[in-house]
């Protein structure tokens, strides 16, 4: 699998686990209609599918990469849907955040 095809992937789990959050925040604490809840279980439970199709076979080595994925991609979901504005800590957090996932899921094992 090509390092295209798995930042693909970690995006797609992106969009579905903070999407999936949002959705449920929308409804609970915005208290938007209750579906948006319902609608955001299911974008959730579709982040864990998305994840198992990673091509490293190690839970930990995915899940802990997909954190800093999950780091810097919501802070532009609060941009492009909150009016969120990051700092340049938040922006410095990020990007170490995403040396991190570089480091654990792309450097060679041999």
């Amino acid at each position: 699998m090509s390092v295209a095809r798995s930042l693909a992937l970690f995006v797609l789990a992106a969009l579905a686990e903070i999407g999936g959050a949002w959705l449920v925040w929308q409804s609970v604490r915005e208290h938007k209609p209750w579906w948006l809840a319902g609608l955001g279980v299911v974008a959730l439970g579709a982040y864990g599918f998305v994840a198992t199709l990673q091509p490293d076979a190690h839970f930990g080595r995915i899940l802990a990469a997909y954190g800093g994925v999950f780091v810097a991609g919501s802070l532009v979901w609060g941009v492009a849907f909150d009016g969120f504005r990051p700092d340049r800590w938040d922006v410095t957090g990020a990007a170490v955040c995403l040396a991190g996932v570089t480091l654990i899921m792309y450097m060679s094992r041999r």
